[in-house]
C-alpha cells in the first residue's frame, strides 16, 4: 500500500501509519514523578524491550515522551509486571474516548474520596473502586 500526497492510502482508507508506531502522551506528568526508560522497564519486568513496545501498542501500559524519550511512570510497575488492574482501567477510559494524555493525568490526580490518586489505589489493591470511578466518568 502506498501513501498519496494528501495522506491517504491508494485505497482511500484513511491515513496510513506505521504498524510499529508506539502511542505516547506529551510530557503531561509532574517533572518530579519517577519514570523509567523503556529498556529499564524491560529489565524490571524481565522482558525484551520489544515486548514492552507491544504492551504500549496494545494499551496495557502507557508512556509519555520527555525530552524526546519514551518513559513509563515507575508507579505502573509491580513485582515482575504491570500493576494489577491498570490495563483494565486504561481500557475502560479509552472506550469512553479519553486520550493517553487525559488518562495519565487522571491516574495521577489526587482524589480525596479514594483517598490519594487512582494509581495509588490500584497499587493498594483497590482496583474495583478505581474502575467504578473510571466507568462513572463516562456519564
Amino acid at each position: 500500500m502506498t501513501r498519496l500526497a494528501e495522506g491517504r492510502s491508494q485505497f482511500g482508507y484513511g491515513i496510513v501509519t506505521p504498524v510499529s508506531a508506539i502511542p505516547a502522551a506529551a510530557d503531561v506528568l509532574a517533572s518530579d514523578l519517577e519514570v523509567l526508560g523503556l529498556p529499564e522497564v524491560a529489565d524490571r519486568m524481565g522482558l525484551p524491550v520489544t515486548r514492552v513496545h507491544q504492551l504500549l501498542r496494545d494499551g496495557q501500559l502507557l508512556a509519555e515522551r520527555r525530552d524526546g524519550v519514551l518513559v513509563v511512570p515507575e508507579a505502573f510497575l509491580a513485582a515482575g509486571g504491570v500493576v494489577k488492574g491498570l490495563p483494565g482501567t486504561i481500557t475502560v477510559l479509552r472506550d469512553q474516548g479519553f486520550s493517553t494524555d487525559e488518562i495519565l493525568r487522571w491516574l495521577f490526580t489526587e482524589d480525596d474520596s479514594l483517598p490519594g490518586t487512582p494509581i495509588e489505589a490500584l497499587r493498594g489493591d483497590r482496583g474495583r473502586e478505581v474502575k467504578r470511578r473510571a466507568q462513572a466518568m463516562g456519564f
